[in-house]
Order: structure tokens, then C-alpha cells, then sequence
């Protein structure tokens, strides 16, 4: 369960629309006030348990982005979800990573075209994963590299990724704004 989360799985696709529905009426509609019809809107367009849709979707990031501050909520938005990396250079605290930043088109969130960056693998004797070699896939959350992924992880993070950026970006304009 911890993994569908974090990065999906197939436990995601059990999880119907009045599930999630009612997930989120439990633990946001008090923390949502009055834009808690919004949020819930993009329910049937396709949300799921996963922390990218609690980032993109709860979060109220997009609705800043949709009025019109763009800057930092973007970088907010693009550090707090899962992304998904290829080691460029790896070293005991830090490493080169290729992965995808969030843009904005004044409309839409999208993936944009693969970049480097440099992200912390270790502090103080903390790693979150084992050593990682040039070529290995792994997940970043703000500026740690959490842990190594597999193919099938890599791929689950990329569909779950795109299915709740469709999920906000094709729920109703109005949605977290």
C-alpha cells in the first residue's frame, strides 16, 4: 500500500471514484473549506490515492498557478511529487540526475523535456538508498533521491504521474482556482 502511493501500482486501479471520493471527504474537506466542490470535481476525471494527486490536486498550488503566480508555485509543485530520474554521476552525497520538471502553459501542467539536476543522496551518515551507479533509475522528492527504482516502478510512476496530471488539468477550470 505504501508503494501505491508513493510510486502506483495496481492496487490504485481497485480504488474506485466513490472510494476516493470519500477518502477525501474524511481527511480534506474541513482543510478544503469553500473550494471543497472543486476538489472533488476532479474525481471522476480519473484521481486516484497517489501523492502526485494529493500534490497537484489538494495542494493549493494549481489554483495560485491558474491565478496567475506561476514561479514558485511551480517549483513547489514540481519538488513535492514523486518524480522519476536517470543517475547521470553518482557520489556519496550527491548525485547528476536526468528527470522531468513540471511546466505551465497558462492552462495546463505538462512534462517537460528531460534536464539534469543535482540531488542529495546523503547527509550526516543518512542515505535513503543504497549506493547508486551511473545508469540506475530512481525517485526524487524535493531534493533527495529516495530510492532506487525499478523498470516496472519507473513505468508505474510515469502512468500513475500522467493520469493525475490528466485528472486536474481536465477536471472542470474552475477546479482549485
Amino acid at each position: 500500500m505504501v508503494e501505491a502511493y508513493w510510486i502506483g501500482n495496481p492496487l490504485l486501479d481497485r480504488v474506485g471514484p466513490a472510494l476516493v471520493a470519500n477518502l477525501l471527504d474524511d481527511r480534506f474537506r474541513r482543510r478544503v473549506g469553500r473550494a471543497w466542490p472543486h476538489l472533488v470535481a476532479a474525481v471522476p476525471h480519473g484521481a486516484r490515492p497517489h501523492h502526485s494527486f494529493h500534490v497537484l490536486g489538494v495542494y493549493p498550488f494549481v489554483g495560485l498557478l491558474r491565478g496567475g503566480e506561476v514561479d514558485e508555485p511551480l517549483r513547489v509543485l514540481d519538488s513535492c511529487r514523486i518524480r522519476w530520474g536517470r543517475v547521470v554521476a553518482a557520489g556519496d552525497r550527491e548525485a547528476v540526475v536526468r528527470s522531468r520538471r513540471l511546466e505551465y502553459d497558462g492552462r495546463r501542467l505538462t512534462l517537460g523535456p528531460p534536464h539534469e539536476e543535482i540531488a542529495t543522496t546523503g547527509e550526516g551518515g543518512l542515505h535513503l538508498t543504497r549506493p547508486l551507479r551511473s545508469g540506475d533509475w530512481c525517485a526524487l522528492h524535493w531534493d533527495w533521491v529516495c530510492d532506487r527504482l525499478t523498470d516496472l516502478q519507473v513505468r508505474a510512476l510515469r502512468h500513475y504521474t500522467a493520469t493525475q496530471l490528466a485528472a486536474v488539468n481536465d477536471a472542470p477550470a474552475s477546479v482549485l482556482a
